[in-house]
């Protein structure tokens, strides 16, 4: 089959396929290009049905079916390498326990009453996001295996039932991970994440401002204002609330660079559906 690819009919169209694979994954925007490629190959196949003998049909099958091999792969590659910033999310336990679900210790024990990354998810500046861009890239705990013990501490899964966090890792990989492979392997991923929480030190730069995990309210003004001072961007706030109905601090959203390191200026800021006055739950 292969051998018809390289018949001297169809070397020119191989070659040029060949280069516009290495353009393409050069290019950071290219879903629209890699869906029009795919419409020109099906529209090529059905002249050539039309057009070509039996015998040369074979040489144009094995073309067609590599090409669209090729196209499937910049789908993949395109979809991991567009997006312009990470949301880095950390999220307060009070909050996720403290309403109307429950939730469940990891199996490690109950952690530290600290914020816990929820998250580092590639985004768009118009506010959209992609997600689950390669489905052959799959969870591989062995990859993270050096990173246990941080995961652990810092990355914790409250959901129940109780677990050891791989299937929440899991989620997370897959569905946000994967779009972000074009600057992060699976290890580096999870690695930019405890990074970032070291940088940005949230309970800390609360405290420091006189606010406290004591189920007290706070104005959400001066939550943003302690935040942005200790870190030096301003946050995104999102709130849920208690079972009676109080809103309170739920997660605290700052924006990161494409490499995963450097926090920025959030482009485009999540609506928090967050009350002028919040509860900071106990935990």
């Amino acid at each position: 089959m292969l051998s018809g690819i390289f018949h001297p009919y169809f070397l020119p169209s191989f070659v040029y396929l060949i280069c516009l694979l290495i353009q393409l994954s050069a290019n950071q925007h290219c879903h629209s290009k890699t869906s029009k490629l795919f419409r020109k190959v099906v529209d090529q196949k059905q002249k050539e049905q039309r057009t070509y003998s039996a015998g040369t049909m074979r040489y144009s099958t094995s073309l067609i079916l590599i090409k669209l091999l090729v196209i499937q792969y910049l789908s993949v590659l395109c979809a991991s390498q567009d997006f312009d910033f990470f949301y880095f999310v950390q999220q307060w336990p009070g909050a996720y326990c403290d309403t109307k679900h429950s939730c469940c210790y990891p199996k490690s024990g109950k952690p530290a009453a600290d914020f816990g990354i929820h998250g580092l998810w590639p985004n768009y500046k118009d506010g959209s996001y992609p997600s689950n861009c390669d489905p052959d890239s799959v969870f591989d705990k062995s990859e993270i295996s050096e990173l246990m013990g941080s995961l652990e501490k810092s990355w914790p899964s409250m959901s129940c039932p109780s677990s050891n966090g791989y299937r929440f890792w899991s989620h997370e990989w897959e569905k946000h991970g994967t779009c972000s492979e074009s600057e992060l392997d699976q290890k580096d991923y999870f690695q930019a994440g405890l990074k970032l929480k070291e940088k940005a030190n949230l309970l800390q730069a609360l405290k420091k401002a006189g606010i406290k995990p004591d189920d007290e309210l706070y104005s959400l003004e001066s939550i943003v204002a302690a935040i942005k001072e200790g870190v030096g961007h301003a946050p995104g706030i999102e709130c849920n609330k208690d079972s009676a109905g109080n809103s309170q601090l739920y997660q605290v959203y700052l924006c990161v660079d494409t490499s995963g390191q450097d926090i920025i200026e959030c482009p485009i800021l999540p609506k928090g559906r967050c009350a002028s006055a919040i509860q900071f739950p106990k935990f």
